[in-house]
């Protein structure tokens, strides 16, 4: 007769237990290998504007979209009209966005993952010094 050790066997009965868990819930390993097909093809879209306190559209201002899982940065000049967009954003990620003009800059604000809207608006407020 093999001798099993005390730690072997609570891993096996470990391991044991977790497969019986997934059978059970339905979540097997494709499952969780896999994203949602939901999350796969649903994206997001930023669209915004920059103001200064006046609210007035204050053109080429630099927007920054931070991805805070990657930490990977994306930059936007704003249009003629303060305008910026940033598109197919997953939906699955928070990202910090702020804008700068004239080394003046805005709040950062965040798009959360928790934010199930496809298309999401903001307004980015600039103090311009004259």
């Amino acid at each position: 007769m093999k001798h099993i050790s005390k730690t072997s066997l609570t891993m096996a009965l470990s391991a044991g237990l977790f497969f019986l868990f997934l059978a059970a819930t339905g979540a097997g390993a494709a499952s969780a290998a896999q994203p949602l097909a939901k999350d796969r093809d649903q994206s997001r879209t930023l669209t915004g504007t920059v103001v200064d306190k006046a609210e007035q559209p204050i053109p080429n201002s630099v927007v920054y979209l931070k991805n805070t899982k990657t930490l990977a940065v994306k930059s936007f000049i704003a249009n003629d009209a303060g305008s910026f967009r940033f598109p197919a954003l997953s939906p699955n990620v928070d990202y910090e966005v702020y804008a700068e003009f004239n080394g003046q800059r805005s709040g950062t604000k965040t798009l959360s993952s928790f934010d199930s809207r496809t298309n999401v608006q903001m307004q980015l407020k600039i103090d311009v010094k004259k």
